[in-house]
């Protein structure tokens, strides 16, 4: 029910973090589509309020949208904010007779002097008889051509498009809505690479643990329809492909949000029905979002382990640049010995064995072939008291059974320091691309005012690791986690 919003900021799978939402106090239903005002995050769910982060990790109460209602969707046009919300349907207060309103404001600060909401307008209703309900809408501005359209509705009959003028908020003089989907609420139109998405919220609302909500997608080359799914299926006939589920001890995904951190880093949005782990709360989640053959499906945010760092451009492994450590066994050649001899497994060569070899201070990082062996096998560890971005904490790297860390340095290159101690300089982002791949960010950069947005981990060859501008169309900014 959200659309997409480019914020500006420069900035495998593998099974959610231990942490399964948003720390703080992330407790929301219907959330619309993250907005970004004065580098703040805010989302606006059902009922009066919303919840704001300042870091995108760390969330709190605190966001104001008056007029109380349902399913609200927030989009920034100009210096000015859109909002847009169904007041009653959905068969709340018993029935399907609703209305949806707009209505701006200059900011989402409610301590701003300029914080003022204009008079909510109404741009569609339903009169609870006719095949639909007027709740649940989701804004899409066309960046073809500055054309607005909303869509909305529920499992009561069909879900609609209508077009707003985006100078006033107001219905288009004249419009007709359109019906464009059935079986699915919570609707949210995006456009990517010239095709429209129209995503849905599928299944059963409200119902906490037992909830089984998932969110489905169709897409057309029109924004006006038909949305049809990966198999040909009408979304006017129930089609829809699955973009994410339940999983992870959290069910009842529904309400979608896409937002573009950069290119090739984008995220998308919604509300769990339940968390397992805070008590079947409805909670914020944030995921990575990919795209797969030009469909869009859920990625999984980071999770804690030990891991070879291989880089996209060659598939060499990042470790520490020490002597490569001989493994005194004999080798066995293919010829000359006896078969019928009992099978001894080698065991992996240990860290004890060689890290009396490795200098003590500072060590440099390089790039070389795998051989799990201990300079290269790296546990990533969250360190959520260092706060965090959208869909993650920043993360320590350190080698397995050391607290040698990977630190930024002063002249924008990588290191190995003997001990974490929690500066910024050794805490790391770690986020999944659009294509599967992840880019990995020092917090900060020494010496250099401000959260680091744009230099990256970055292969300049085949052996050596360095931090350059992020370069999403360029495998040197890419890395792969393997777990052996």
């Amino acid at each position: 029910m959200k659309k997409s919003i480019i914020l500006a900021t420069i900035c495998t799978s593998f099974s959610a973090l231990n942490m399964n939402a948003q720390i703080g106090t992330p407790y929301i239903h219907d959330p619309s589509t993250l907005a970004e005002c004065d580098g703040k995050y805010y989302t606006f769910g059902t009922g009066s309020g919303g919840i704001i982060t300042e870091d995108g990790w760390n969330w709190h109460s605190g966001g104001v949208r008056p007029g109380g209602g349902a399913a609200p969707d927030v989009i920034k046009i100009g210096d000015r904010y859109l909002v847009i919300y169904g007041a009653t349907g959905g068969g709340l207060g018993g029935g399907h007779n609703g209305r949806i309103l707009t209505m701006w404001n200059k900011t989402l600060d409610p301590k701003s002097p300029d914080f003022k909401y204009s008079e909510p307008v109404e741009v569609a209703s339903s009169d609870g008889l006719e095949d639909n309900d007027a709740i649940d809408p989701g804004v899409l501005l066309d960046p073809t051509d500055g054309r607005m359209w909303v869509s909305y509705g529920t499992y009561f009959g069909n879900i609609r498009l209508i077009e707003l003028d985006p100078k006033t908020g107001h219905r288009v003089k004249g419009n007709k809505a359109k019906d464009i989907a059935i079986d699915c609420e919570a609707t949210d139109l995006i456009y990517r690479d010239g095709w429209y998405y129209l995503l849905g919220t599928h299944g059963t609302c409200c119902d906490g643990v037992n909830s089984t909500y998932n969110i489905v997608v169709g897409r057309s080359k029109k924004v006006t329809g038909p949305y049809i799914d990966n198999v040909g299926r009408d979304m006017i006939a129930g089609g829809g492909k699955m973009v994410i589920a339940a999983g992870d001890r959290v069910c009842g995904p529904g309400h979608f949000g896409r937002t573009v951190i950069d290119e090739g880093v984008e995220i998308m949005s919604c509300h769990y029905e339940a968390d397992f782990n805070q008590g079947g709360r409805s909670v914020l989640g944030i995921r990575p979002l990919l795209w797969k053959n030009g469909w869009p499906v859920a990625g999984d945010r980071f999770k804690e382990g030990t891991y070879e760092i291989e880089s996209e451009r060659r598939g060499y492994a990042l470790e520490l640049a020490v002597d490569f450590v001989r493994m005194q066994v004999a080798r066995m050649r293919f010829w000359g010995h006896d078969n019928n001899e009992p099978v001894k497994p080698v065991a992996d060569q240990k860290l004890e064995e060689v890290i009396n070899t490795w200098p003590k201070g500072n060590i440099d990082a390089r790039i070389g072939d795998y051989m799990f062996r201990p300079h290269q096998k790296w546990t990533i560890t969250a360190v959520p008291e260092a706060g965090g971005y959208l869909s993650n904490p920043y993360f320590k790297i350190t080698i397995e059974g050391t607290e040698r860390a990977l630190a930024a340095t002063a002249k924008c290159e990588v290191t190995t320091v003997p001990k974490f101690t929690g500066a910024d300089e050794q805490l790391w982002r770690i986020e999944q691309l659009t294509d599967g791949t992840f880019r990995i960010m020092p917090k900060v950069i020494p010496g250099k005012k401000g959260i680091n947005k744009t230099l990256v981990l970055y292969s300049i060859g085949d052996s050596t690791p360095t931090l350059a501008k992020y370069d999403f169309n360029s495998d040197n900014s890419k890395w792969n986690f393997r777990q052996h």
